[in-house]
């Protein structure tokens, strides 16, 4: 019920944000007696496909954390707190983070994630599954690839991505709903869209969404390559990363909430492949077997 009720106020908040900017540009005006305003379209579509994606990214830290009911370790209270801290801030010099980011710990099964809006104001975070199904080796190669994700800046590129493909989304669906409304009303002197607009740009928005999803996912599975890539070279050698991934094949990681899906070590795999957000347990081992 908590994750729920964010998820609805931070939409609410975010979409309150966005039409006041969108009305503050003037861009909310694209619809006129003479037919759509491209430009004012464009720059509606634009503030609100990159605007809810930034703003996402900048309350992503915050949002991990009641979401998952991360807690920071700020002051270590065991060995195992302690040596998690330290393997973070010996893995983050290594990745020449300009700032260690922060560590935190969840209960739950299997899994961890990487969030923040840059590279030097981070969070990673582990679950209490992982930690107690995995040994240090492996867990470490975890946060190594954790780690990895920050140095990418996949964060902020996977948001780009977000926000552009939403933009288009939102874009293309008007046009073509002008398109067809204007079709299905020729030679009607009523000025203004009418219901075929309305009606076009809802099942666009849901077509076209469909396919931005496989984009961003298909993205979103280069960047977990990259990350395990990247957990090889901090620990010298894919092993580490190898053996994680087998145990998690063994496992059922506990799903994120969707806003944290991509951002997890492990994700949606499997027979939708072309809207997964990771590659497969197999797929992934190969990549790193072969990089040897």
């Amino acid at each position: 019920m908590k994750r729920i009720f964010l998820l609805i106020i931070t939409n609410l908040a975010v979409m309150v944000v966005l039409s006041i900017v969108a009305s503050l540009l003037g861009v909310d005006r694209y619809l006129t007696a003479q037919g759509l305003n491209l430009p004012a379209l464009l720059g509606f579509a634009a503030v609100f496909g990159f605007g809810g994606a930034f703003i996402s990214l900048l309350m992503s830290k915050m949002m991990a954390k009641w979401s998952t009911g991360a807690r920071v370790i700020e002051s270590p209270q065991n060995a195992t707190e302690s040596w998690l801290v330290e393997t973070v801030q010996r893995l983050a010099r290594g990745a020449n983070l300009p700032a260690m980011p922060e560590v935190a710990i969840y209960d739950g099964e299997p899994n961890a994630f990487a969030t923040g809006p840059s590279k030097g104001n981070a969070l990673v975070a582990v679950s209490s599954g992982l930690m107690q199904s995995m040994n240090q080796q492996e867990v470490e190669a975890v946060l190594a690839h954790e780690i990895s994700h920050v140095a990418n800046g996949d964060m902020v590129t996977l948001t780009l991505i977000q926000g552009v493909v939403n933009t288009f989304v939102f874009f293309l669906s008007r046009v073509i709903g002008f398109m067809v409304d204007s079709f299905l009303r020729r030679g009607d002197d009523r000025s203004g869209p009418g219901i075929g607009y309305t009606i076009t740009v809802i099942i666009c928005q849901i077509a076209l969404g469909i396919l931005a999803s496989m984009i961003v996912a298909y993205f979103s599975r280069q960047r977990e390559f990259r990350a395990d890539a990247g957990s090889a070279k901090l620990e010298g050698t894919p092993q580490p990363m190898i053996a994680a991934l087998q145990r998690l094949g063994g496992l059922s990681p506990e799903p994120l909430p969707s806003g944290l899906a991509s951002s997890g070590i492990a994700g949606k795999a499997g027979a939708m492949s072309l809207f997964a957000t990771h590659p497969s347990i197999d797929e992934r081992v190969a990549a790193l077997q072969g990089a040897r």
